[in-house]
């Protein structure tokens, strides 16, 4: 069904008013970031008039200059307002969830597999490359939980490839900001209907997530069960 023409004009204002939003929040990550974004823009704007200008067909190429300048803005805005936002989640307890779950690709996230009393998780990710063990916490710490959850799917993913993926600032370990790249680079070695076989018995599975003894630190919150959330 079609948009009618009020719904339209009711969605431009919330847009308008999302993208200052982030361009606030961006401002404040990084000063720069926004003159970089206008400077992206009318260097494309420049470059676009001054092929109009050799051509000699200036009524042609300054509209598209205009609409290429809008183009460039536009993709450098969003690539700065997601490393500014990378950055703000660098160290928080579930951002590396947080980028799964945003990830495009037909993965399915179920979120906190494995833990411990300290908020070290595990998190898997199902997709194209088979299944990835997705960690945070310090090495010393999520080592032992990885290799405990790698066991226990072993048998349910059978010949399928299992990846481990520590996210951190330690040596060996991935940033969140680059934990994406890092994905998409992994090798497609499953077909669409073998993921979601694949998933399926993973799902089967019973939890090994356990509520932690001792005390919790104050003012965190226990993650919740697993999840899965298709993206």
């Amino acid at each position: 069904m079609s948009k009618k023409p009020t719904d339209a004009v009711q969605e431009r204002p919330g847009r308008l008013k999302q993208i200052r939003m982030v361009a606030q929040l961006l401002r404040k990550a990084d000063p720069k970031a926004l003159p970089i974004v206008f400077a992206s823009a009318a260097g494309a704007l420049v470059v676009v008039v001054l092929i109009g200008v050799v051509f000699g067909r200036l009524w042609f190429f300054v509209p598209m200059g205009i609409l290429t300048a809008l183009a460039v803005g536009m993709i450098v805005f969003g690539q700065l307002a997601q490393r500014a936002q990378y950055r703000m989640l660098a160290g928080q307890p579930g951002a590396a969830v947080a980028i799964l779950k945003n990830m495009r690709g037909g993965w399915t996230v179920t979120e906190a597999v494995s833990g411990n009393r300290n908020l070290d998780m595990v998190h898997r990710a199902v997709g194209r490359p088979g299944v990835v063990l997705v960690s945070e916490g310090p090495r010393s710490r999520v080592g032992p939980l990885l290799g405990a959850e790698k066991k226990r799917i072993s048998r349910a993913a059978a010949q399928v490839p299992i990846y481990d993926v520590q996210v951190g600032e330690e040596e060996g370990q991935i940033p969140v900001d680059k934990l994406q790249r890092h994905l998409m680079k992994l090798p497609r070695n499953l077909k669409k209907g073998q993921v979601a076989e694949l998933n399926d018995r993973l799902q089967a599975l019973p939890r090994s997530m356990q509520m932690p003894k001792g005390p919790i630190p104050k003012g965190v919150k226990m993650p919740k069960g697993p999840k899965p959330r298709m993206r």
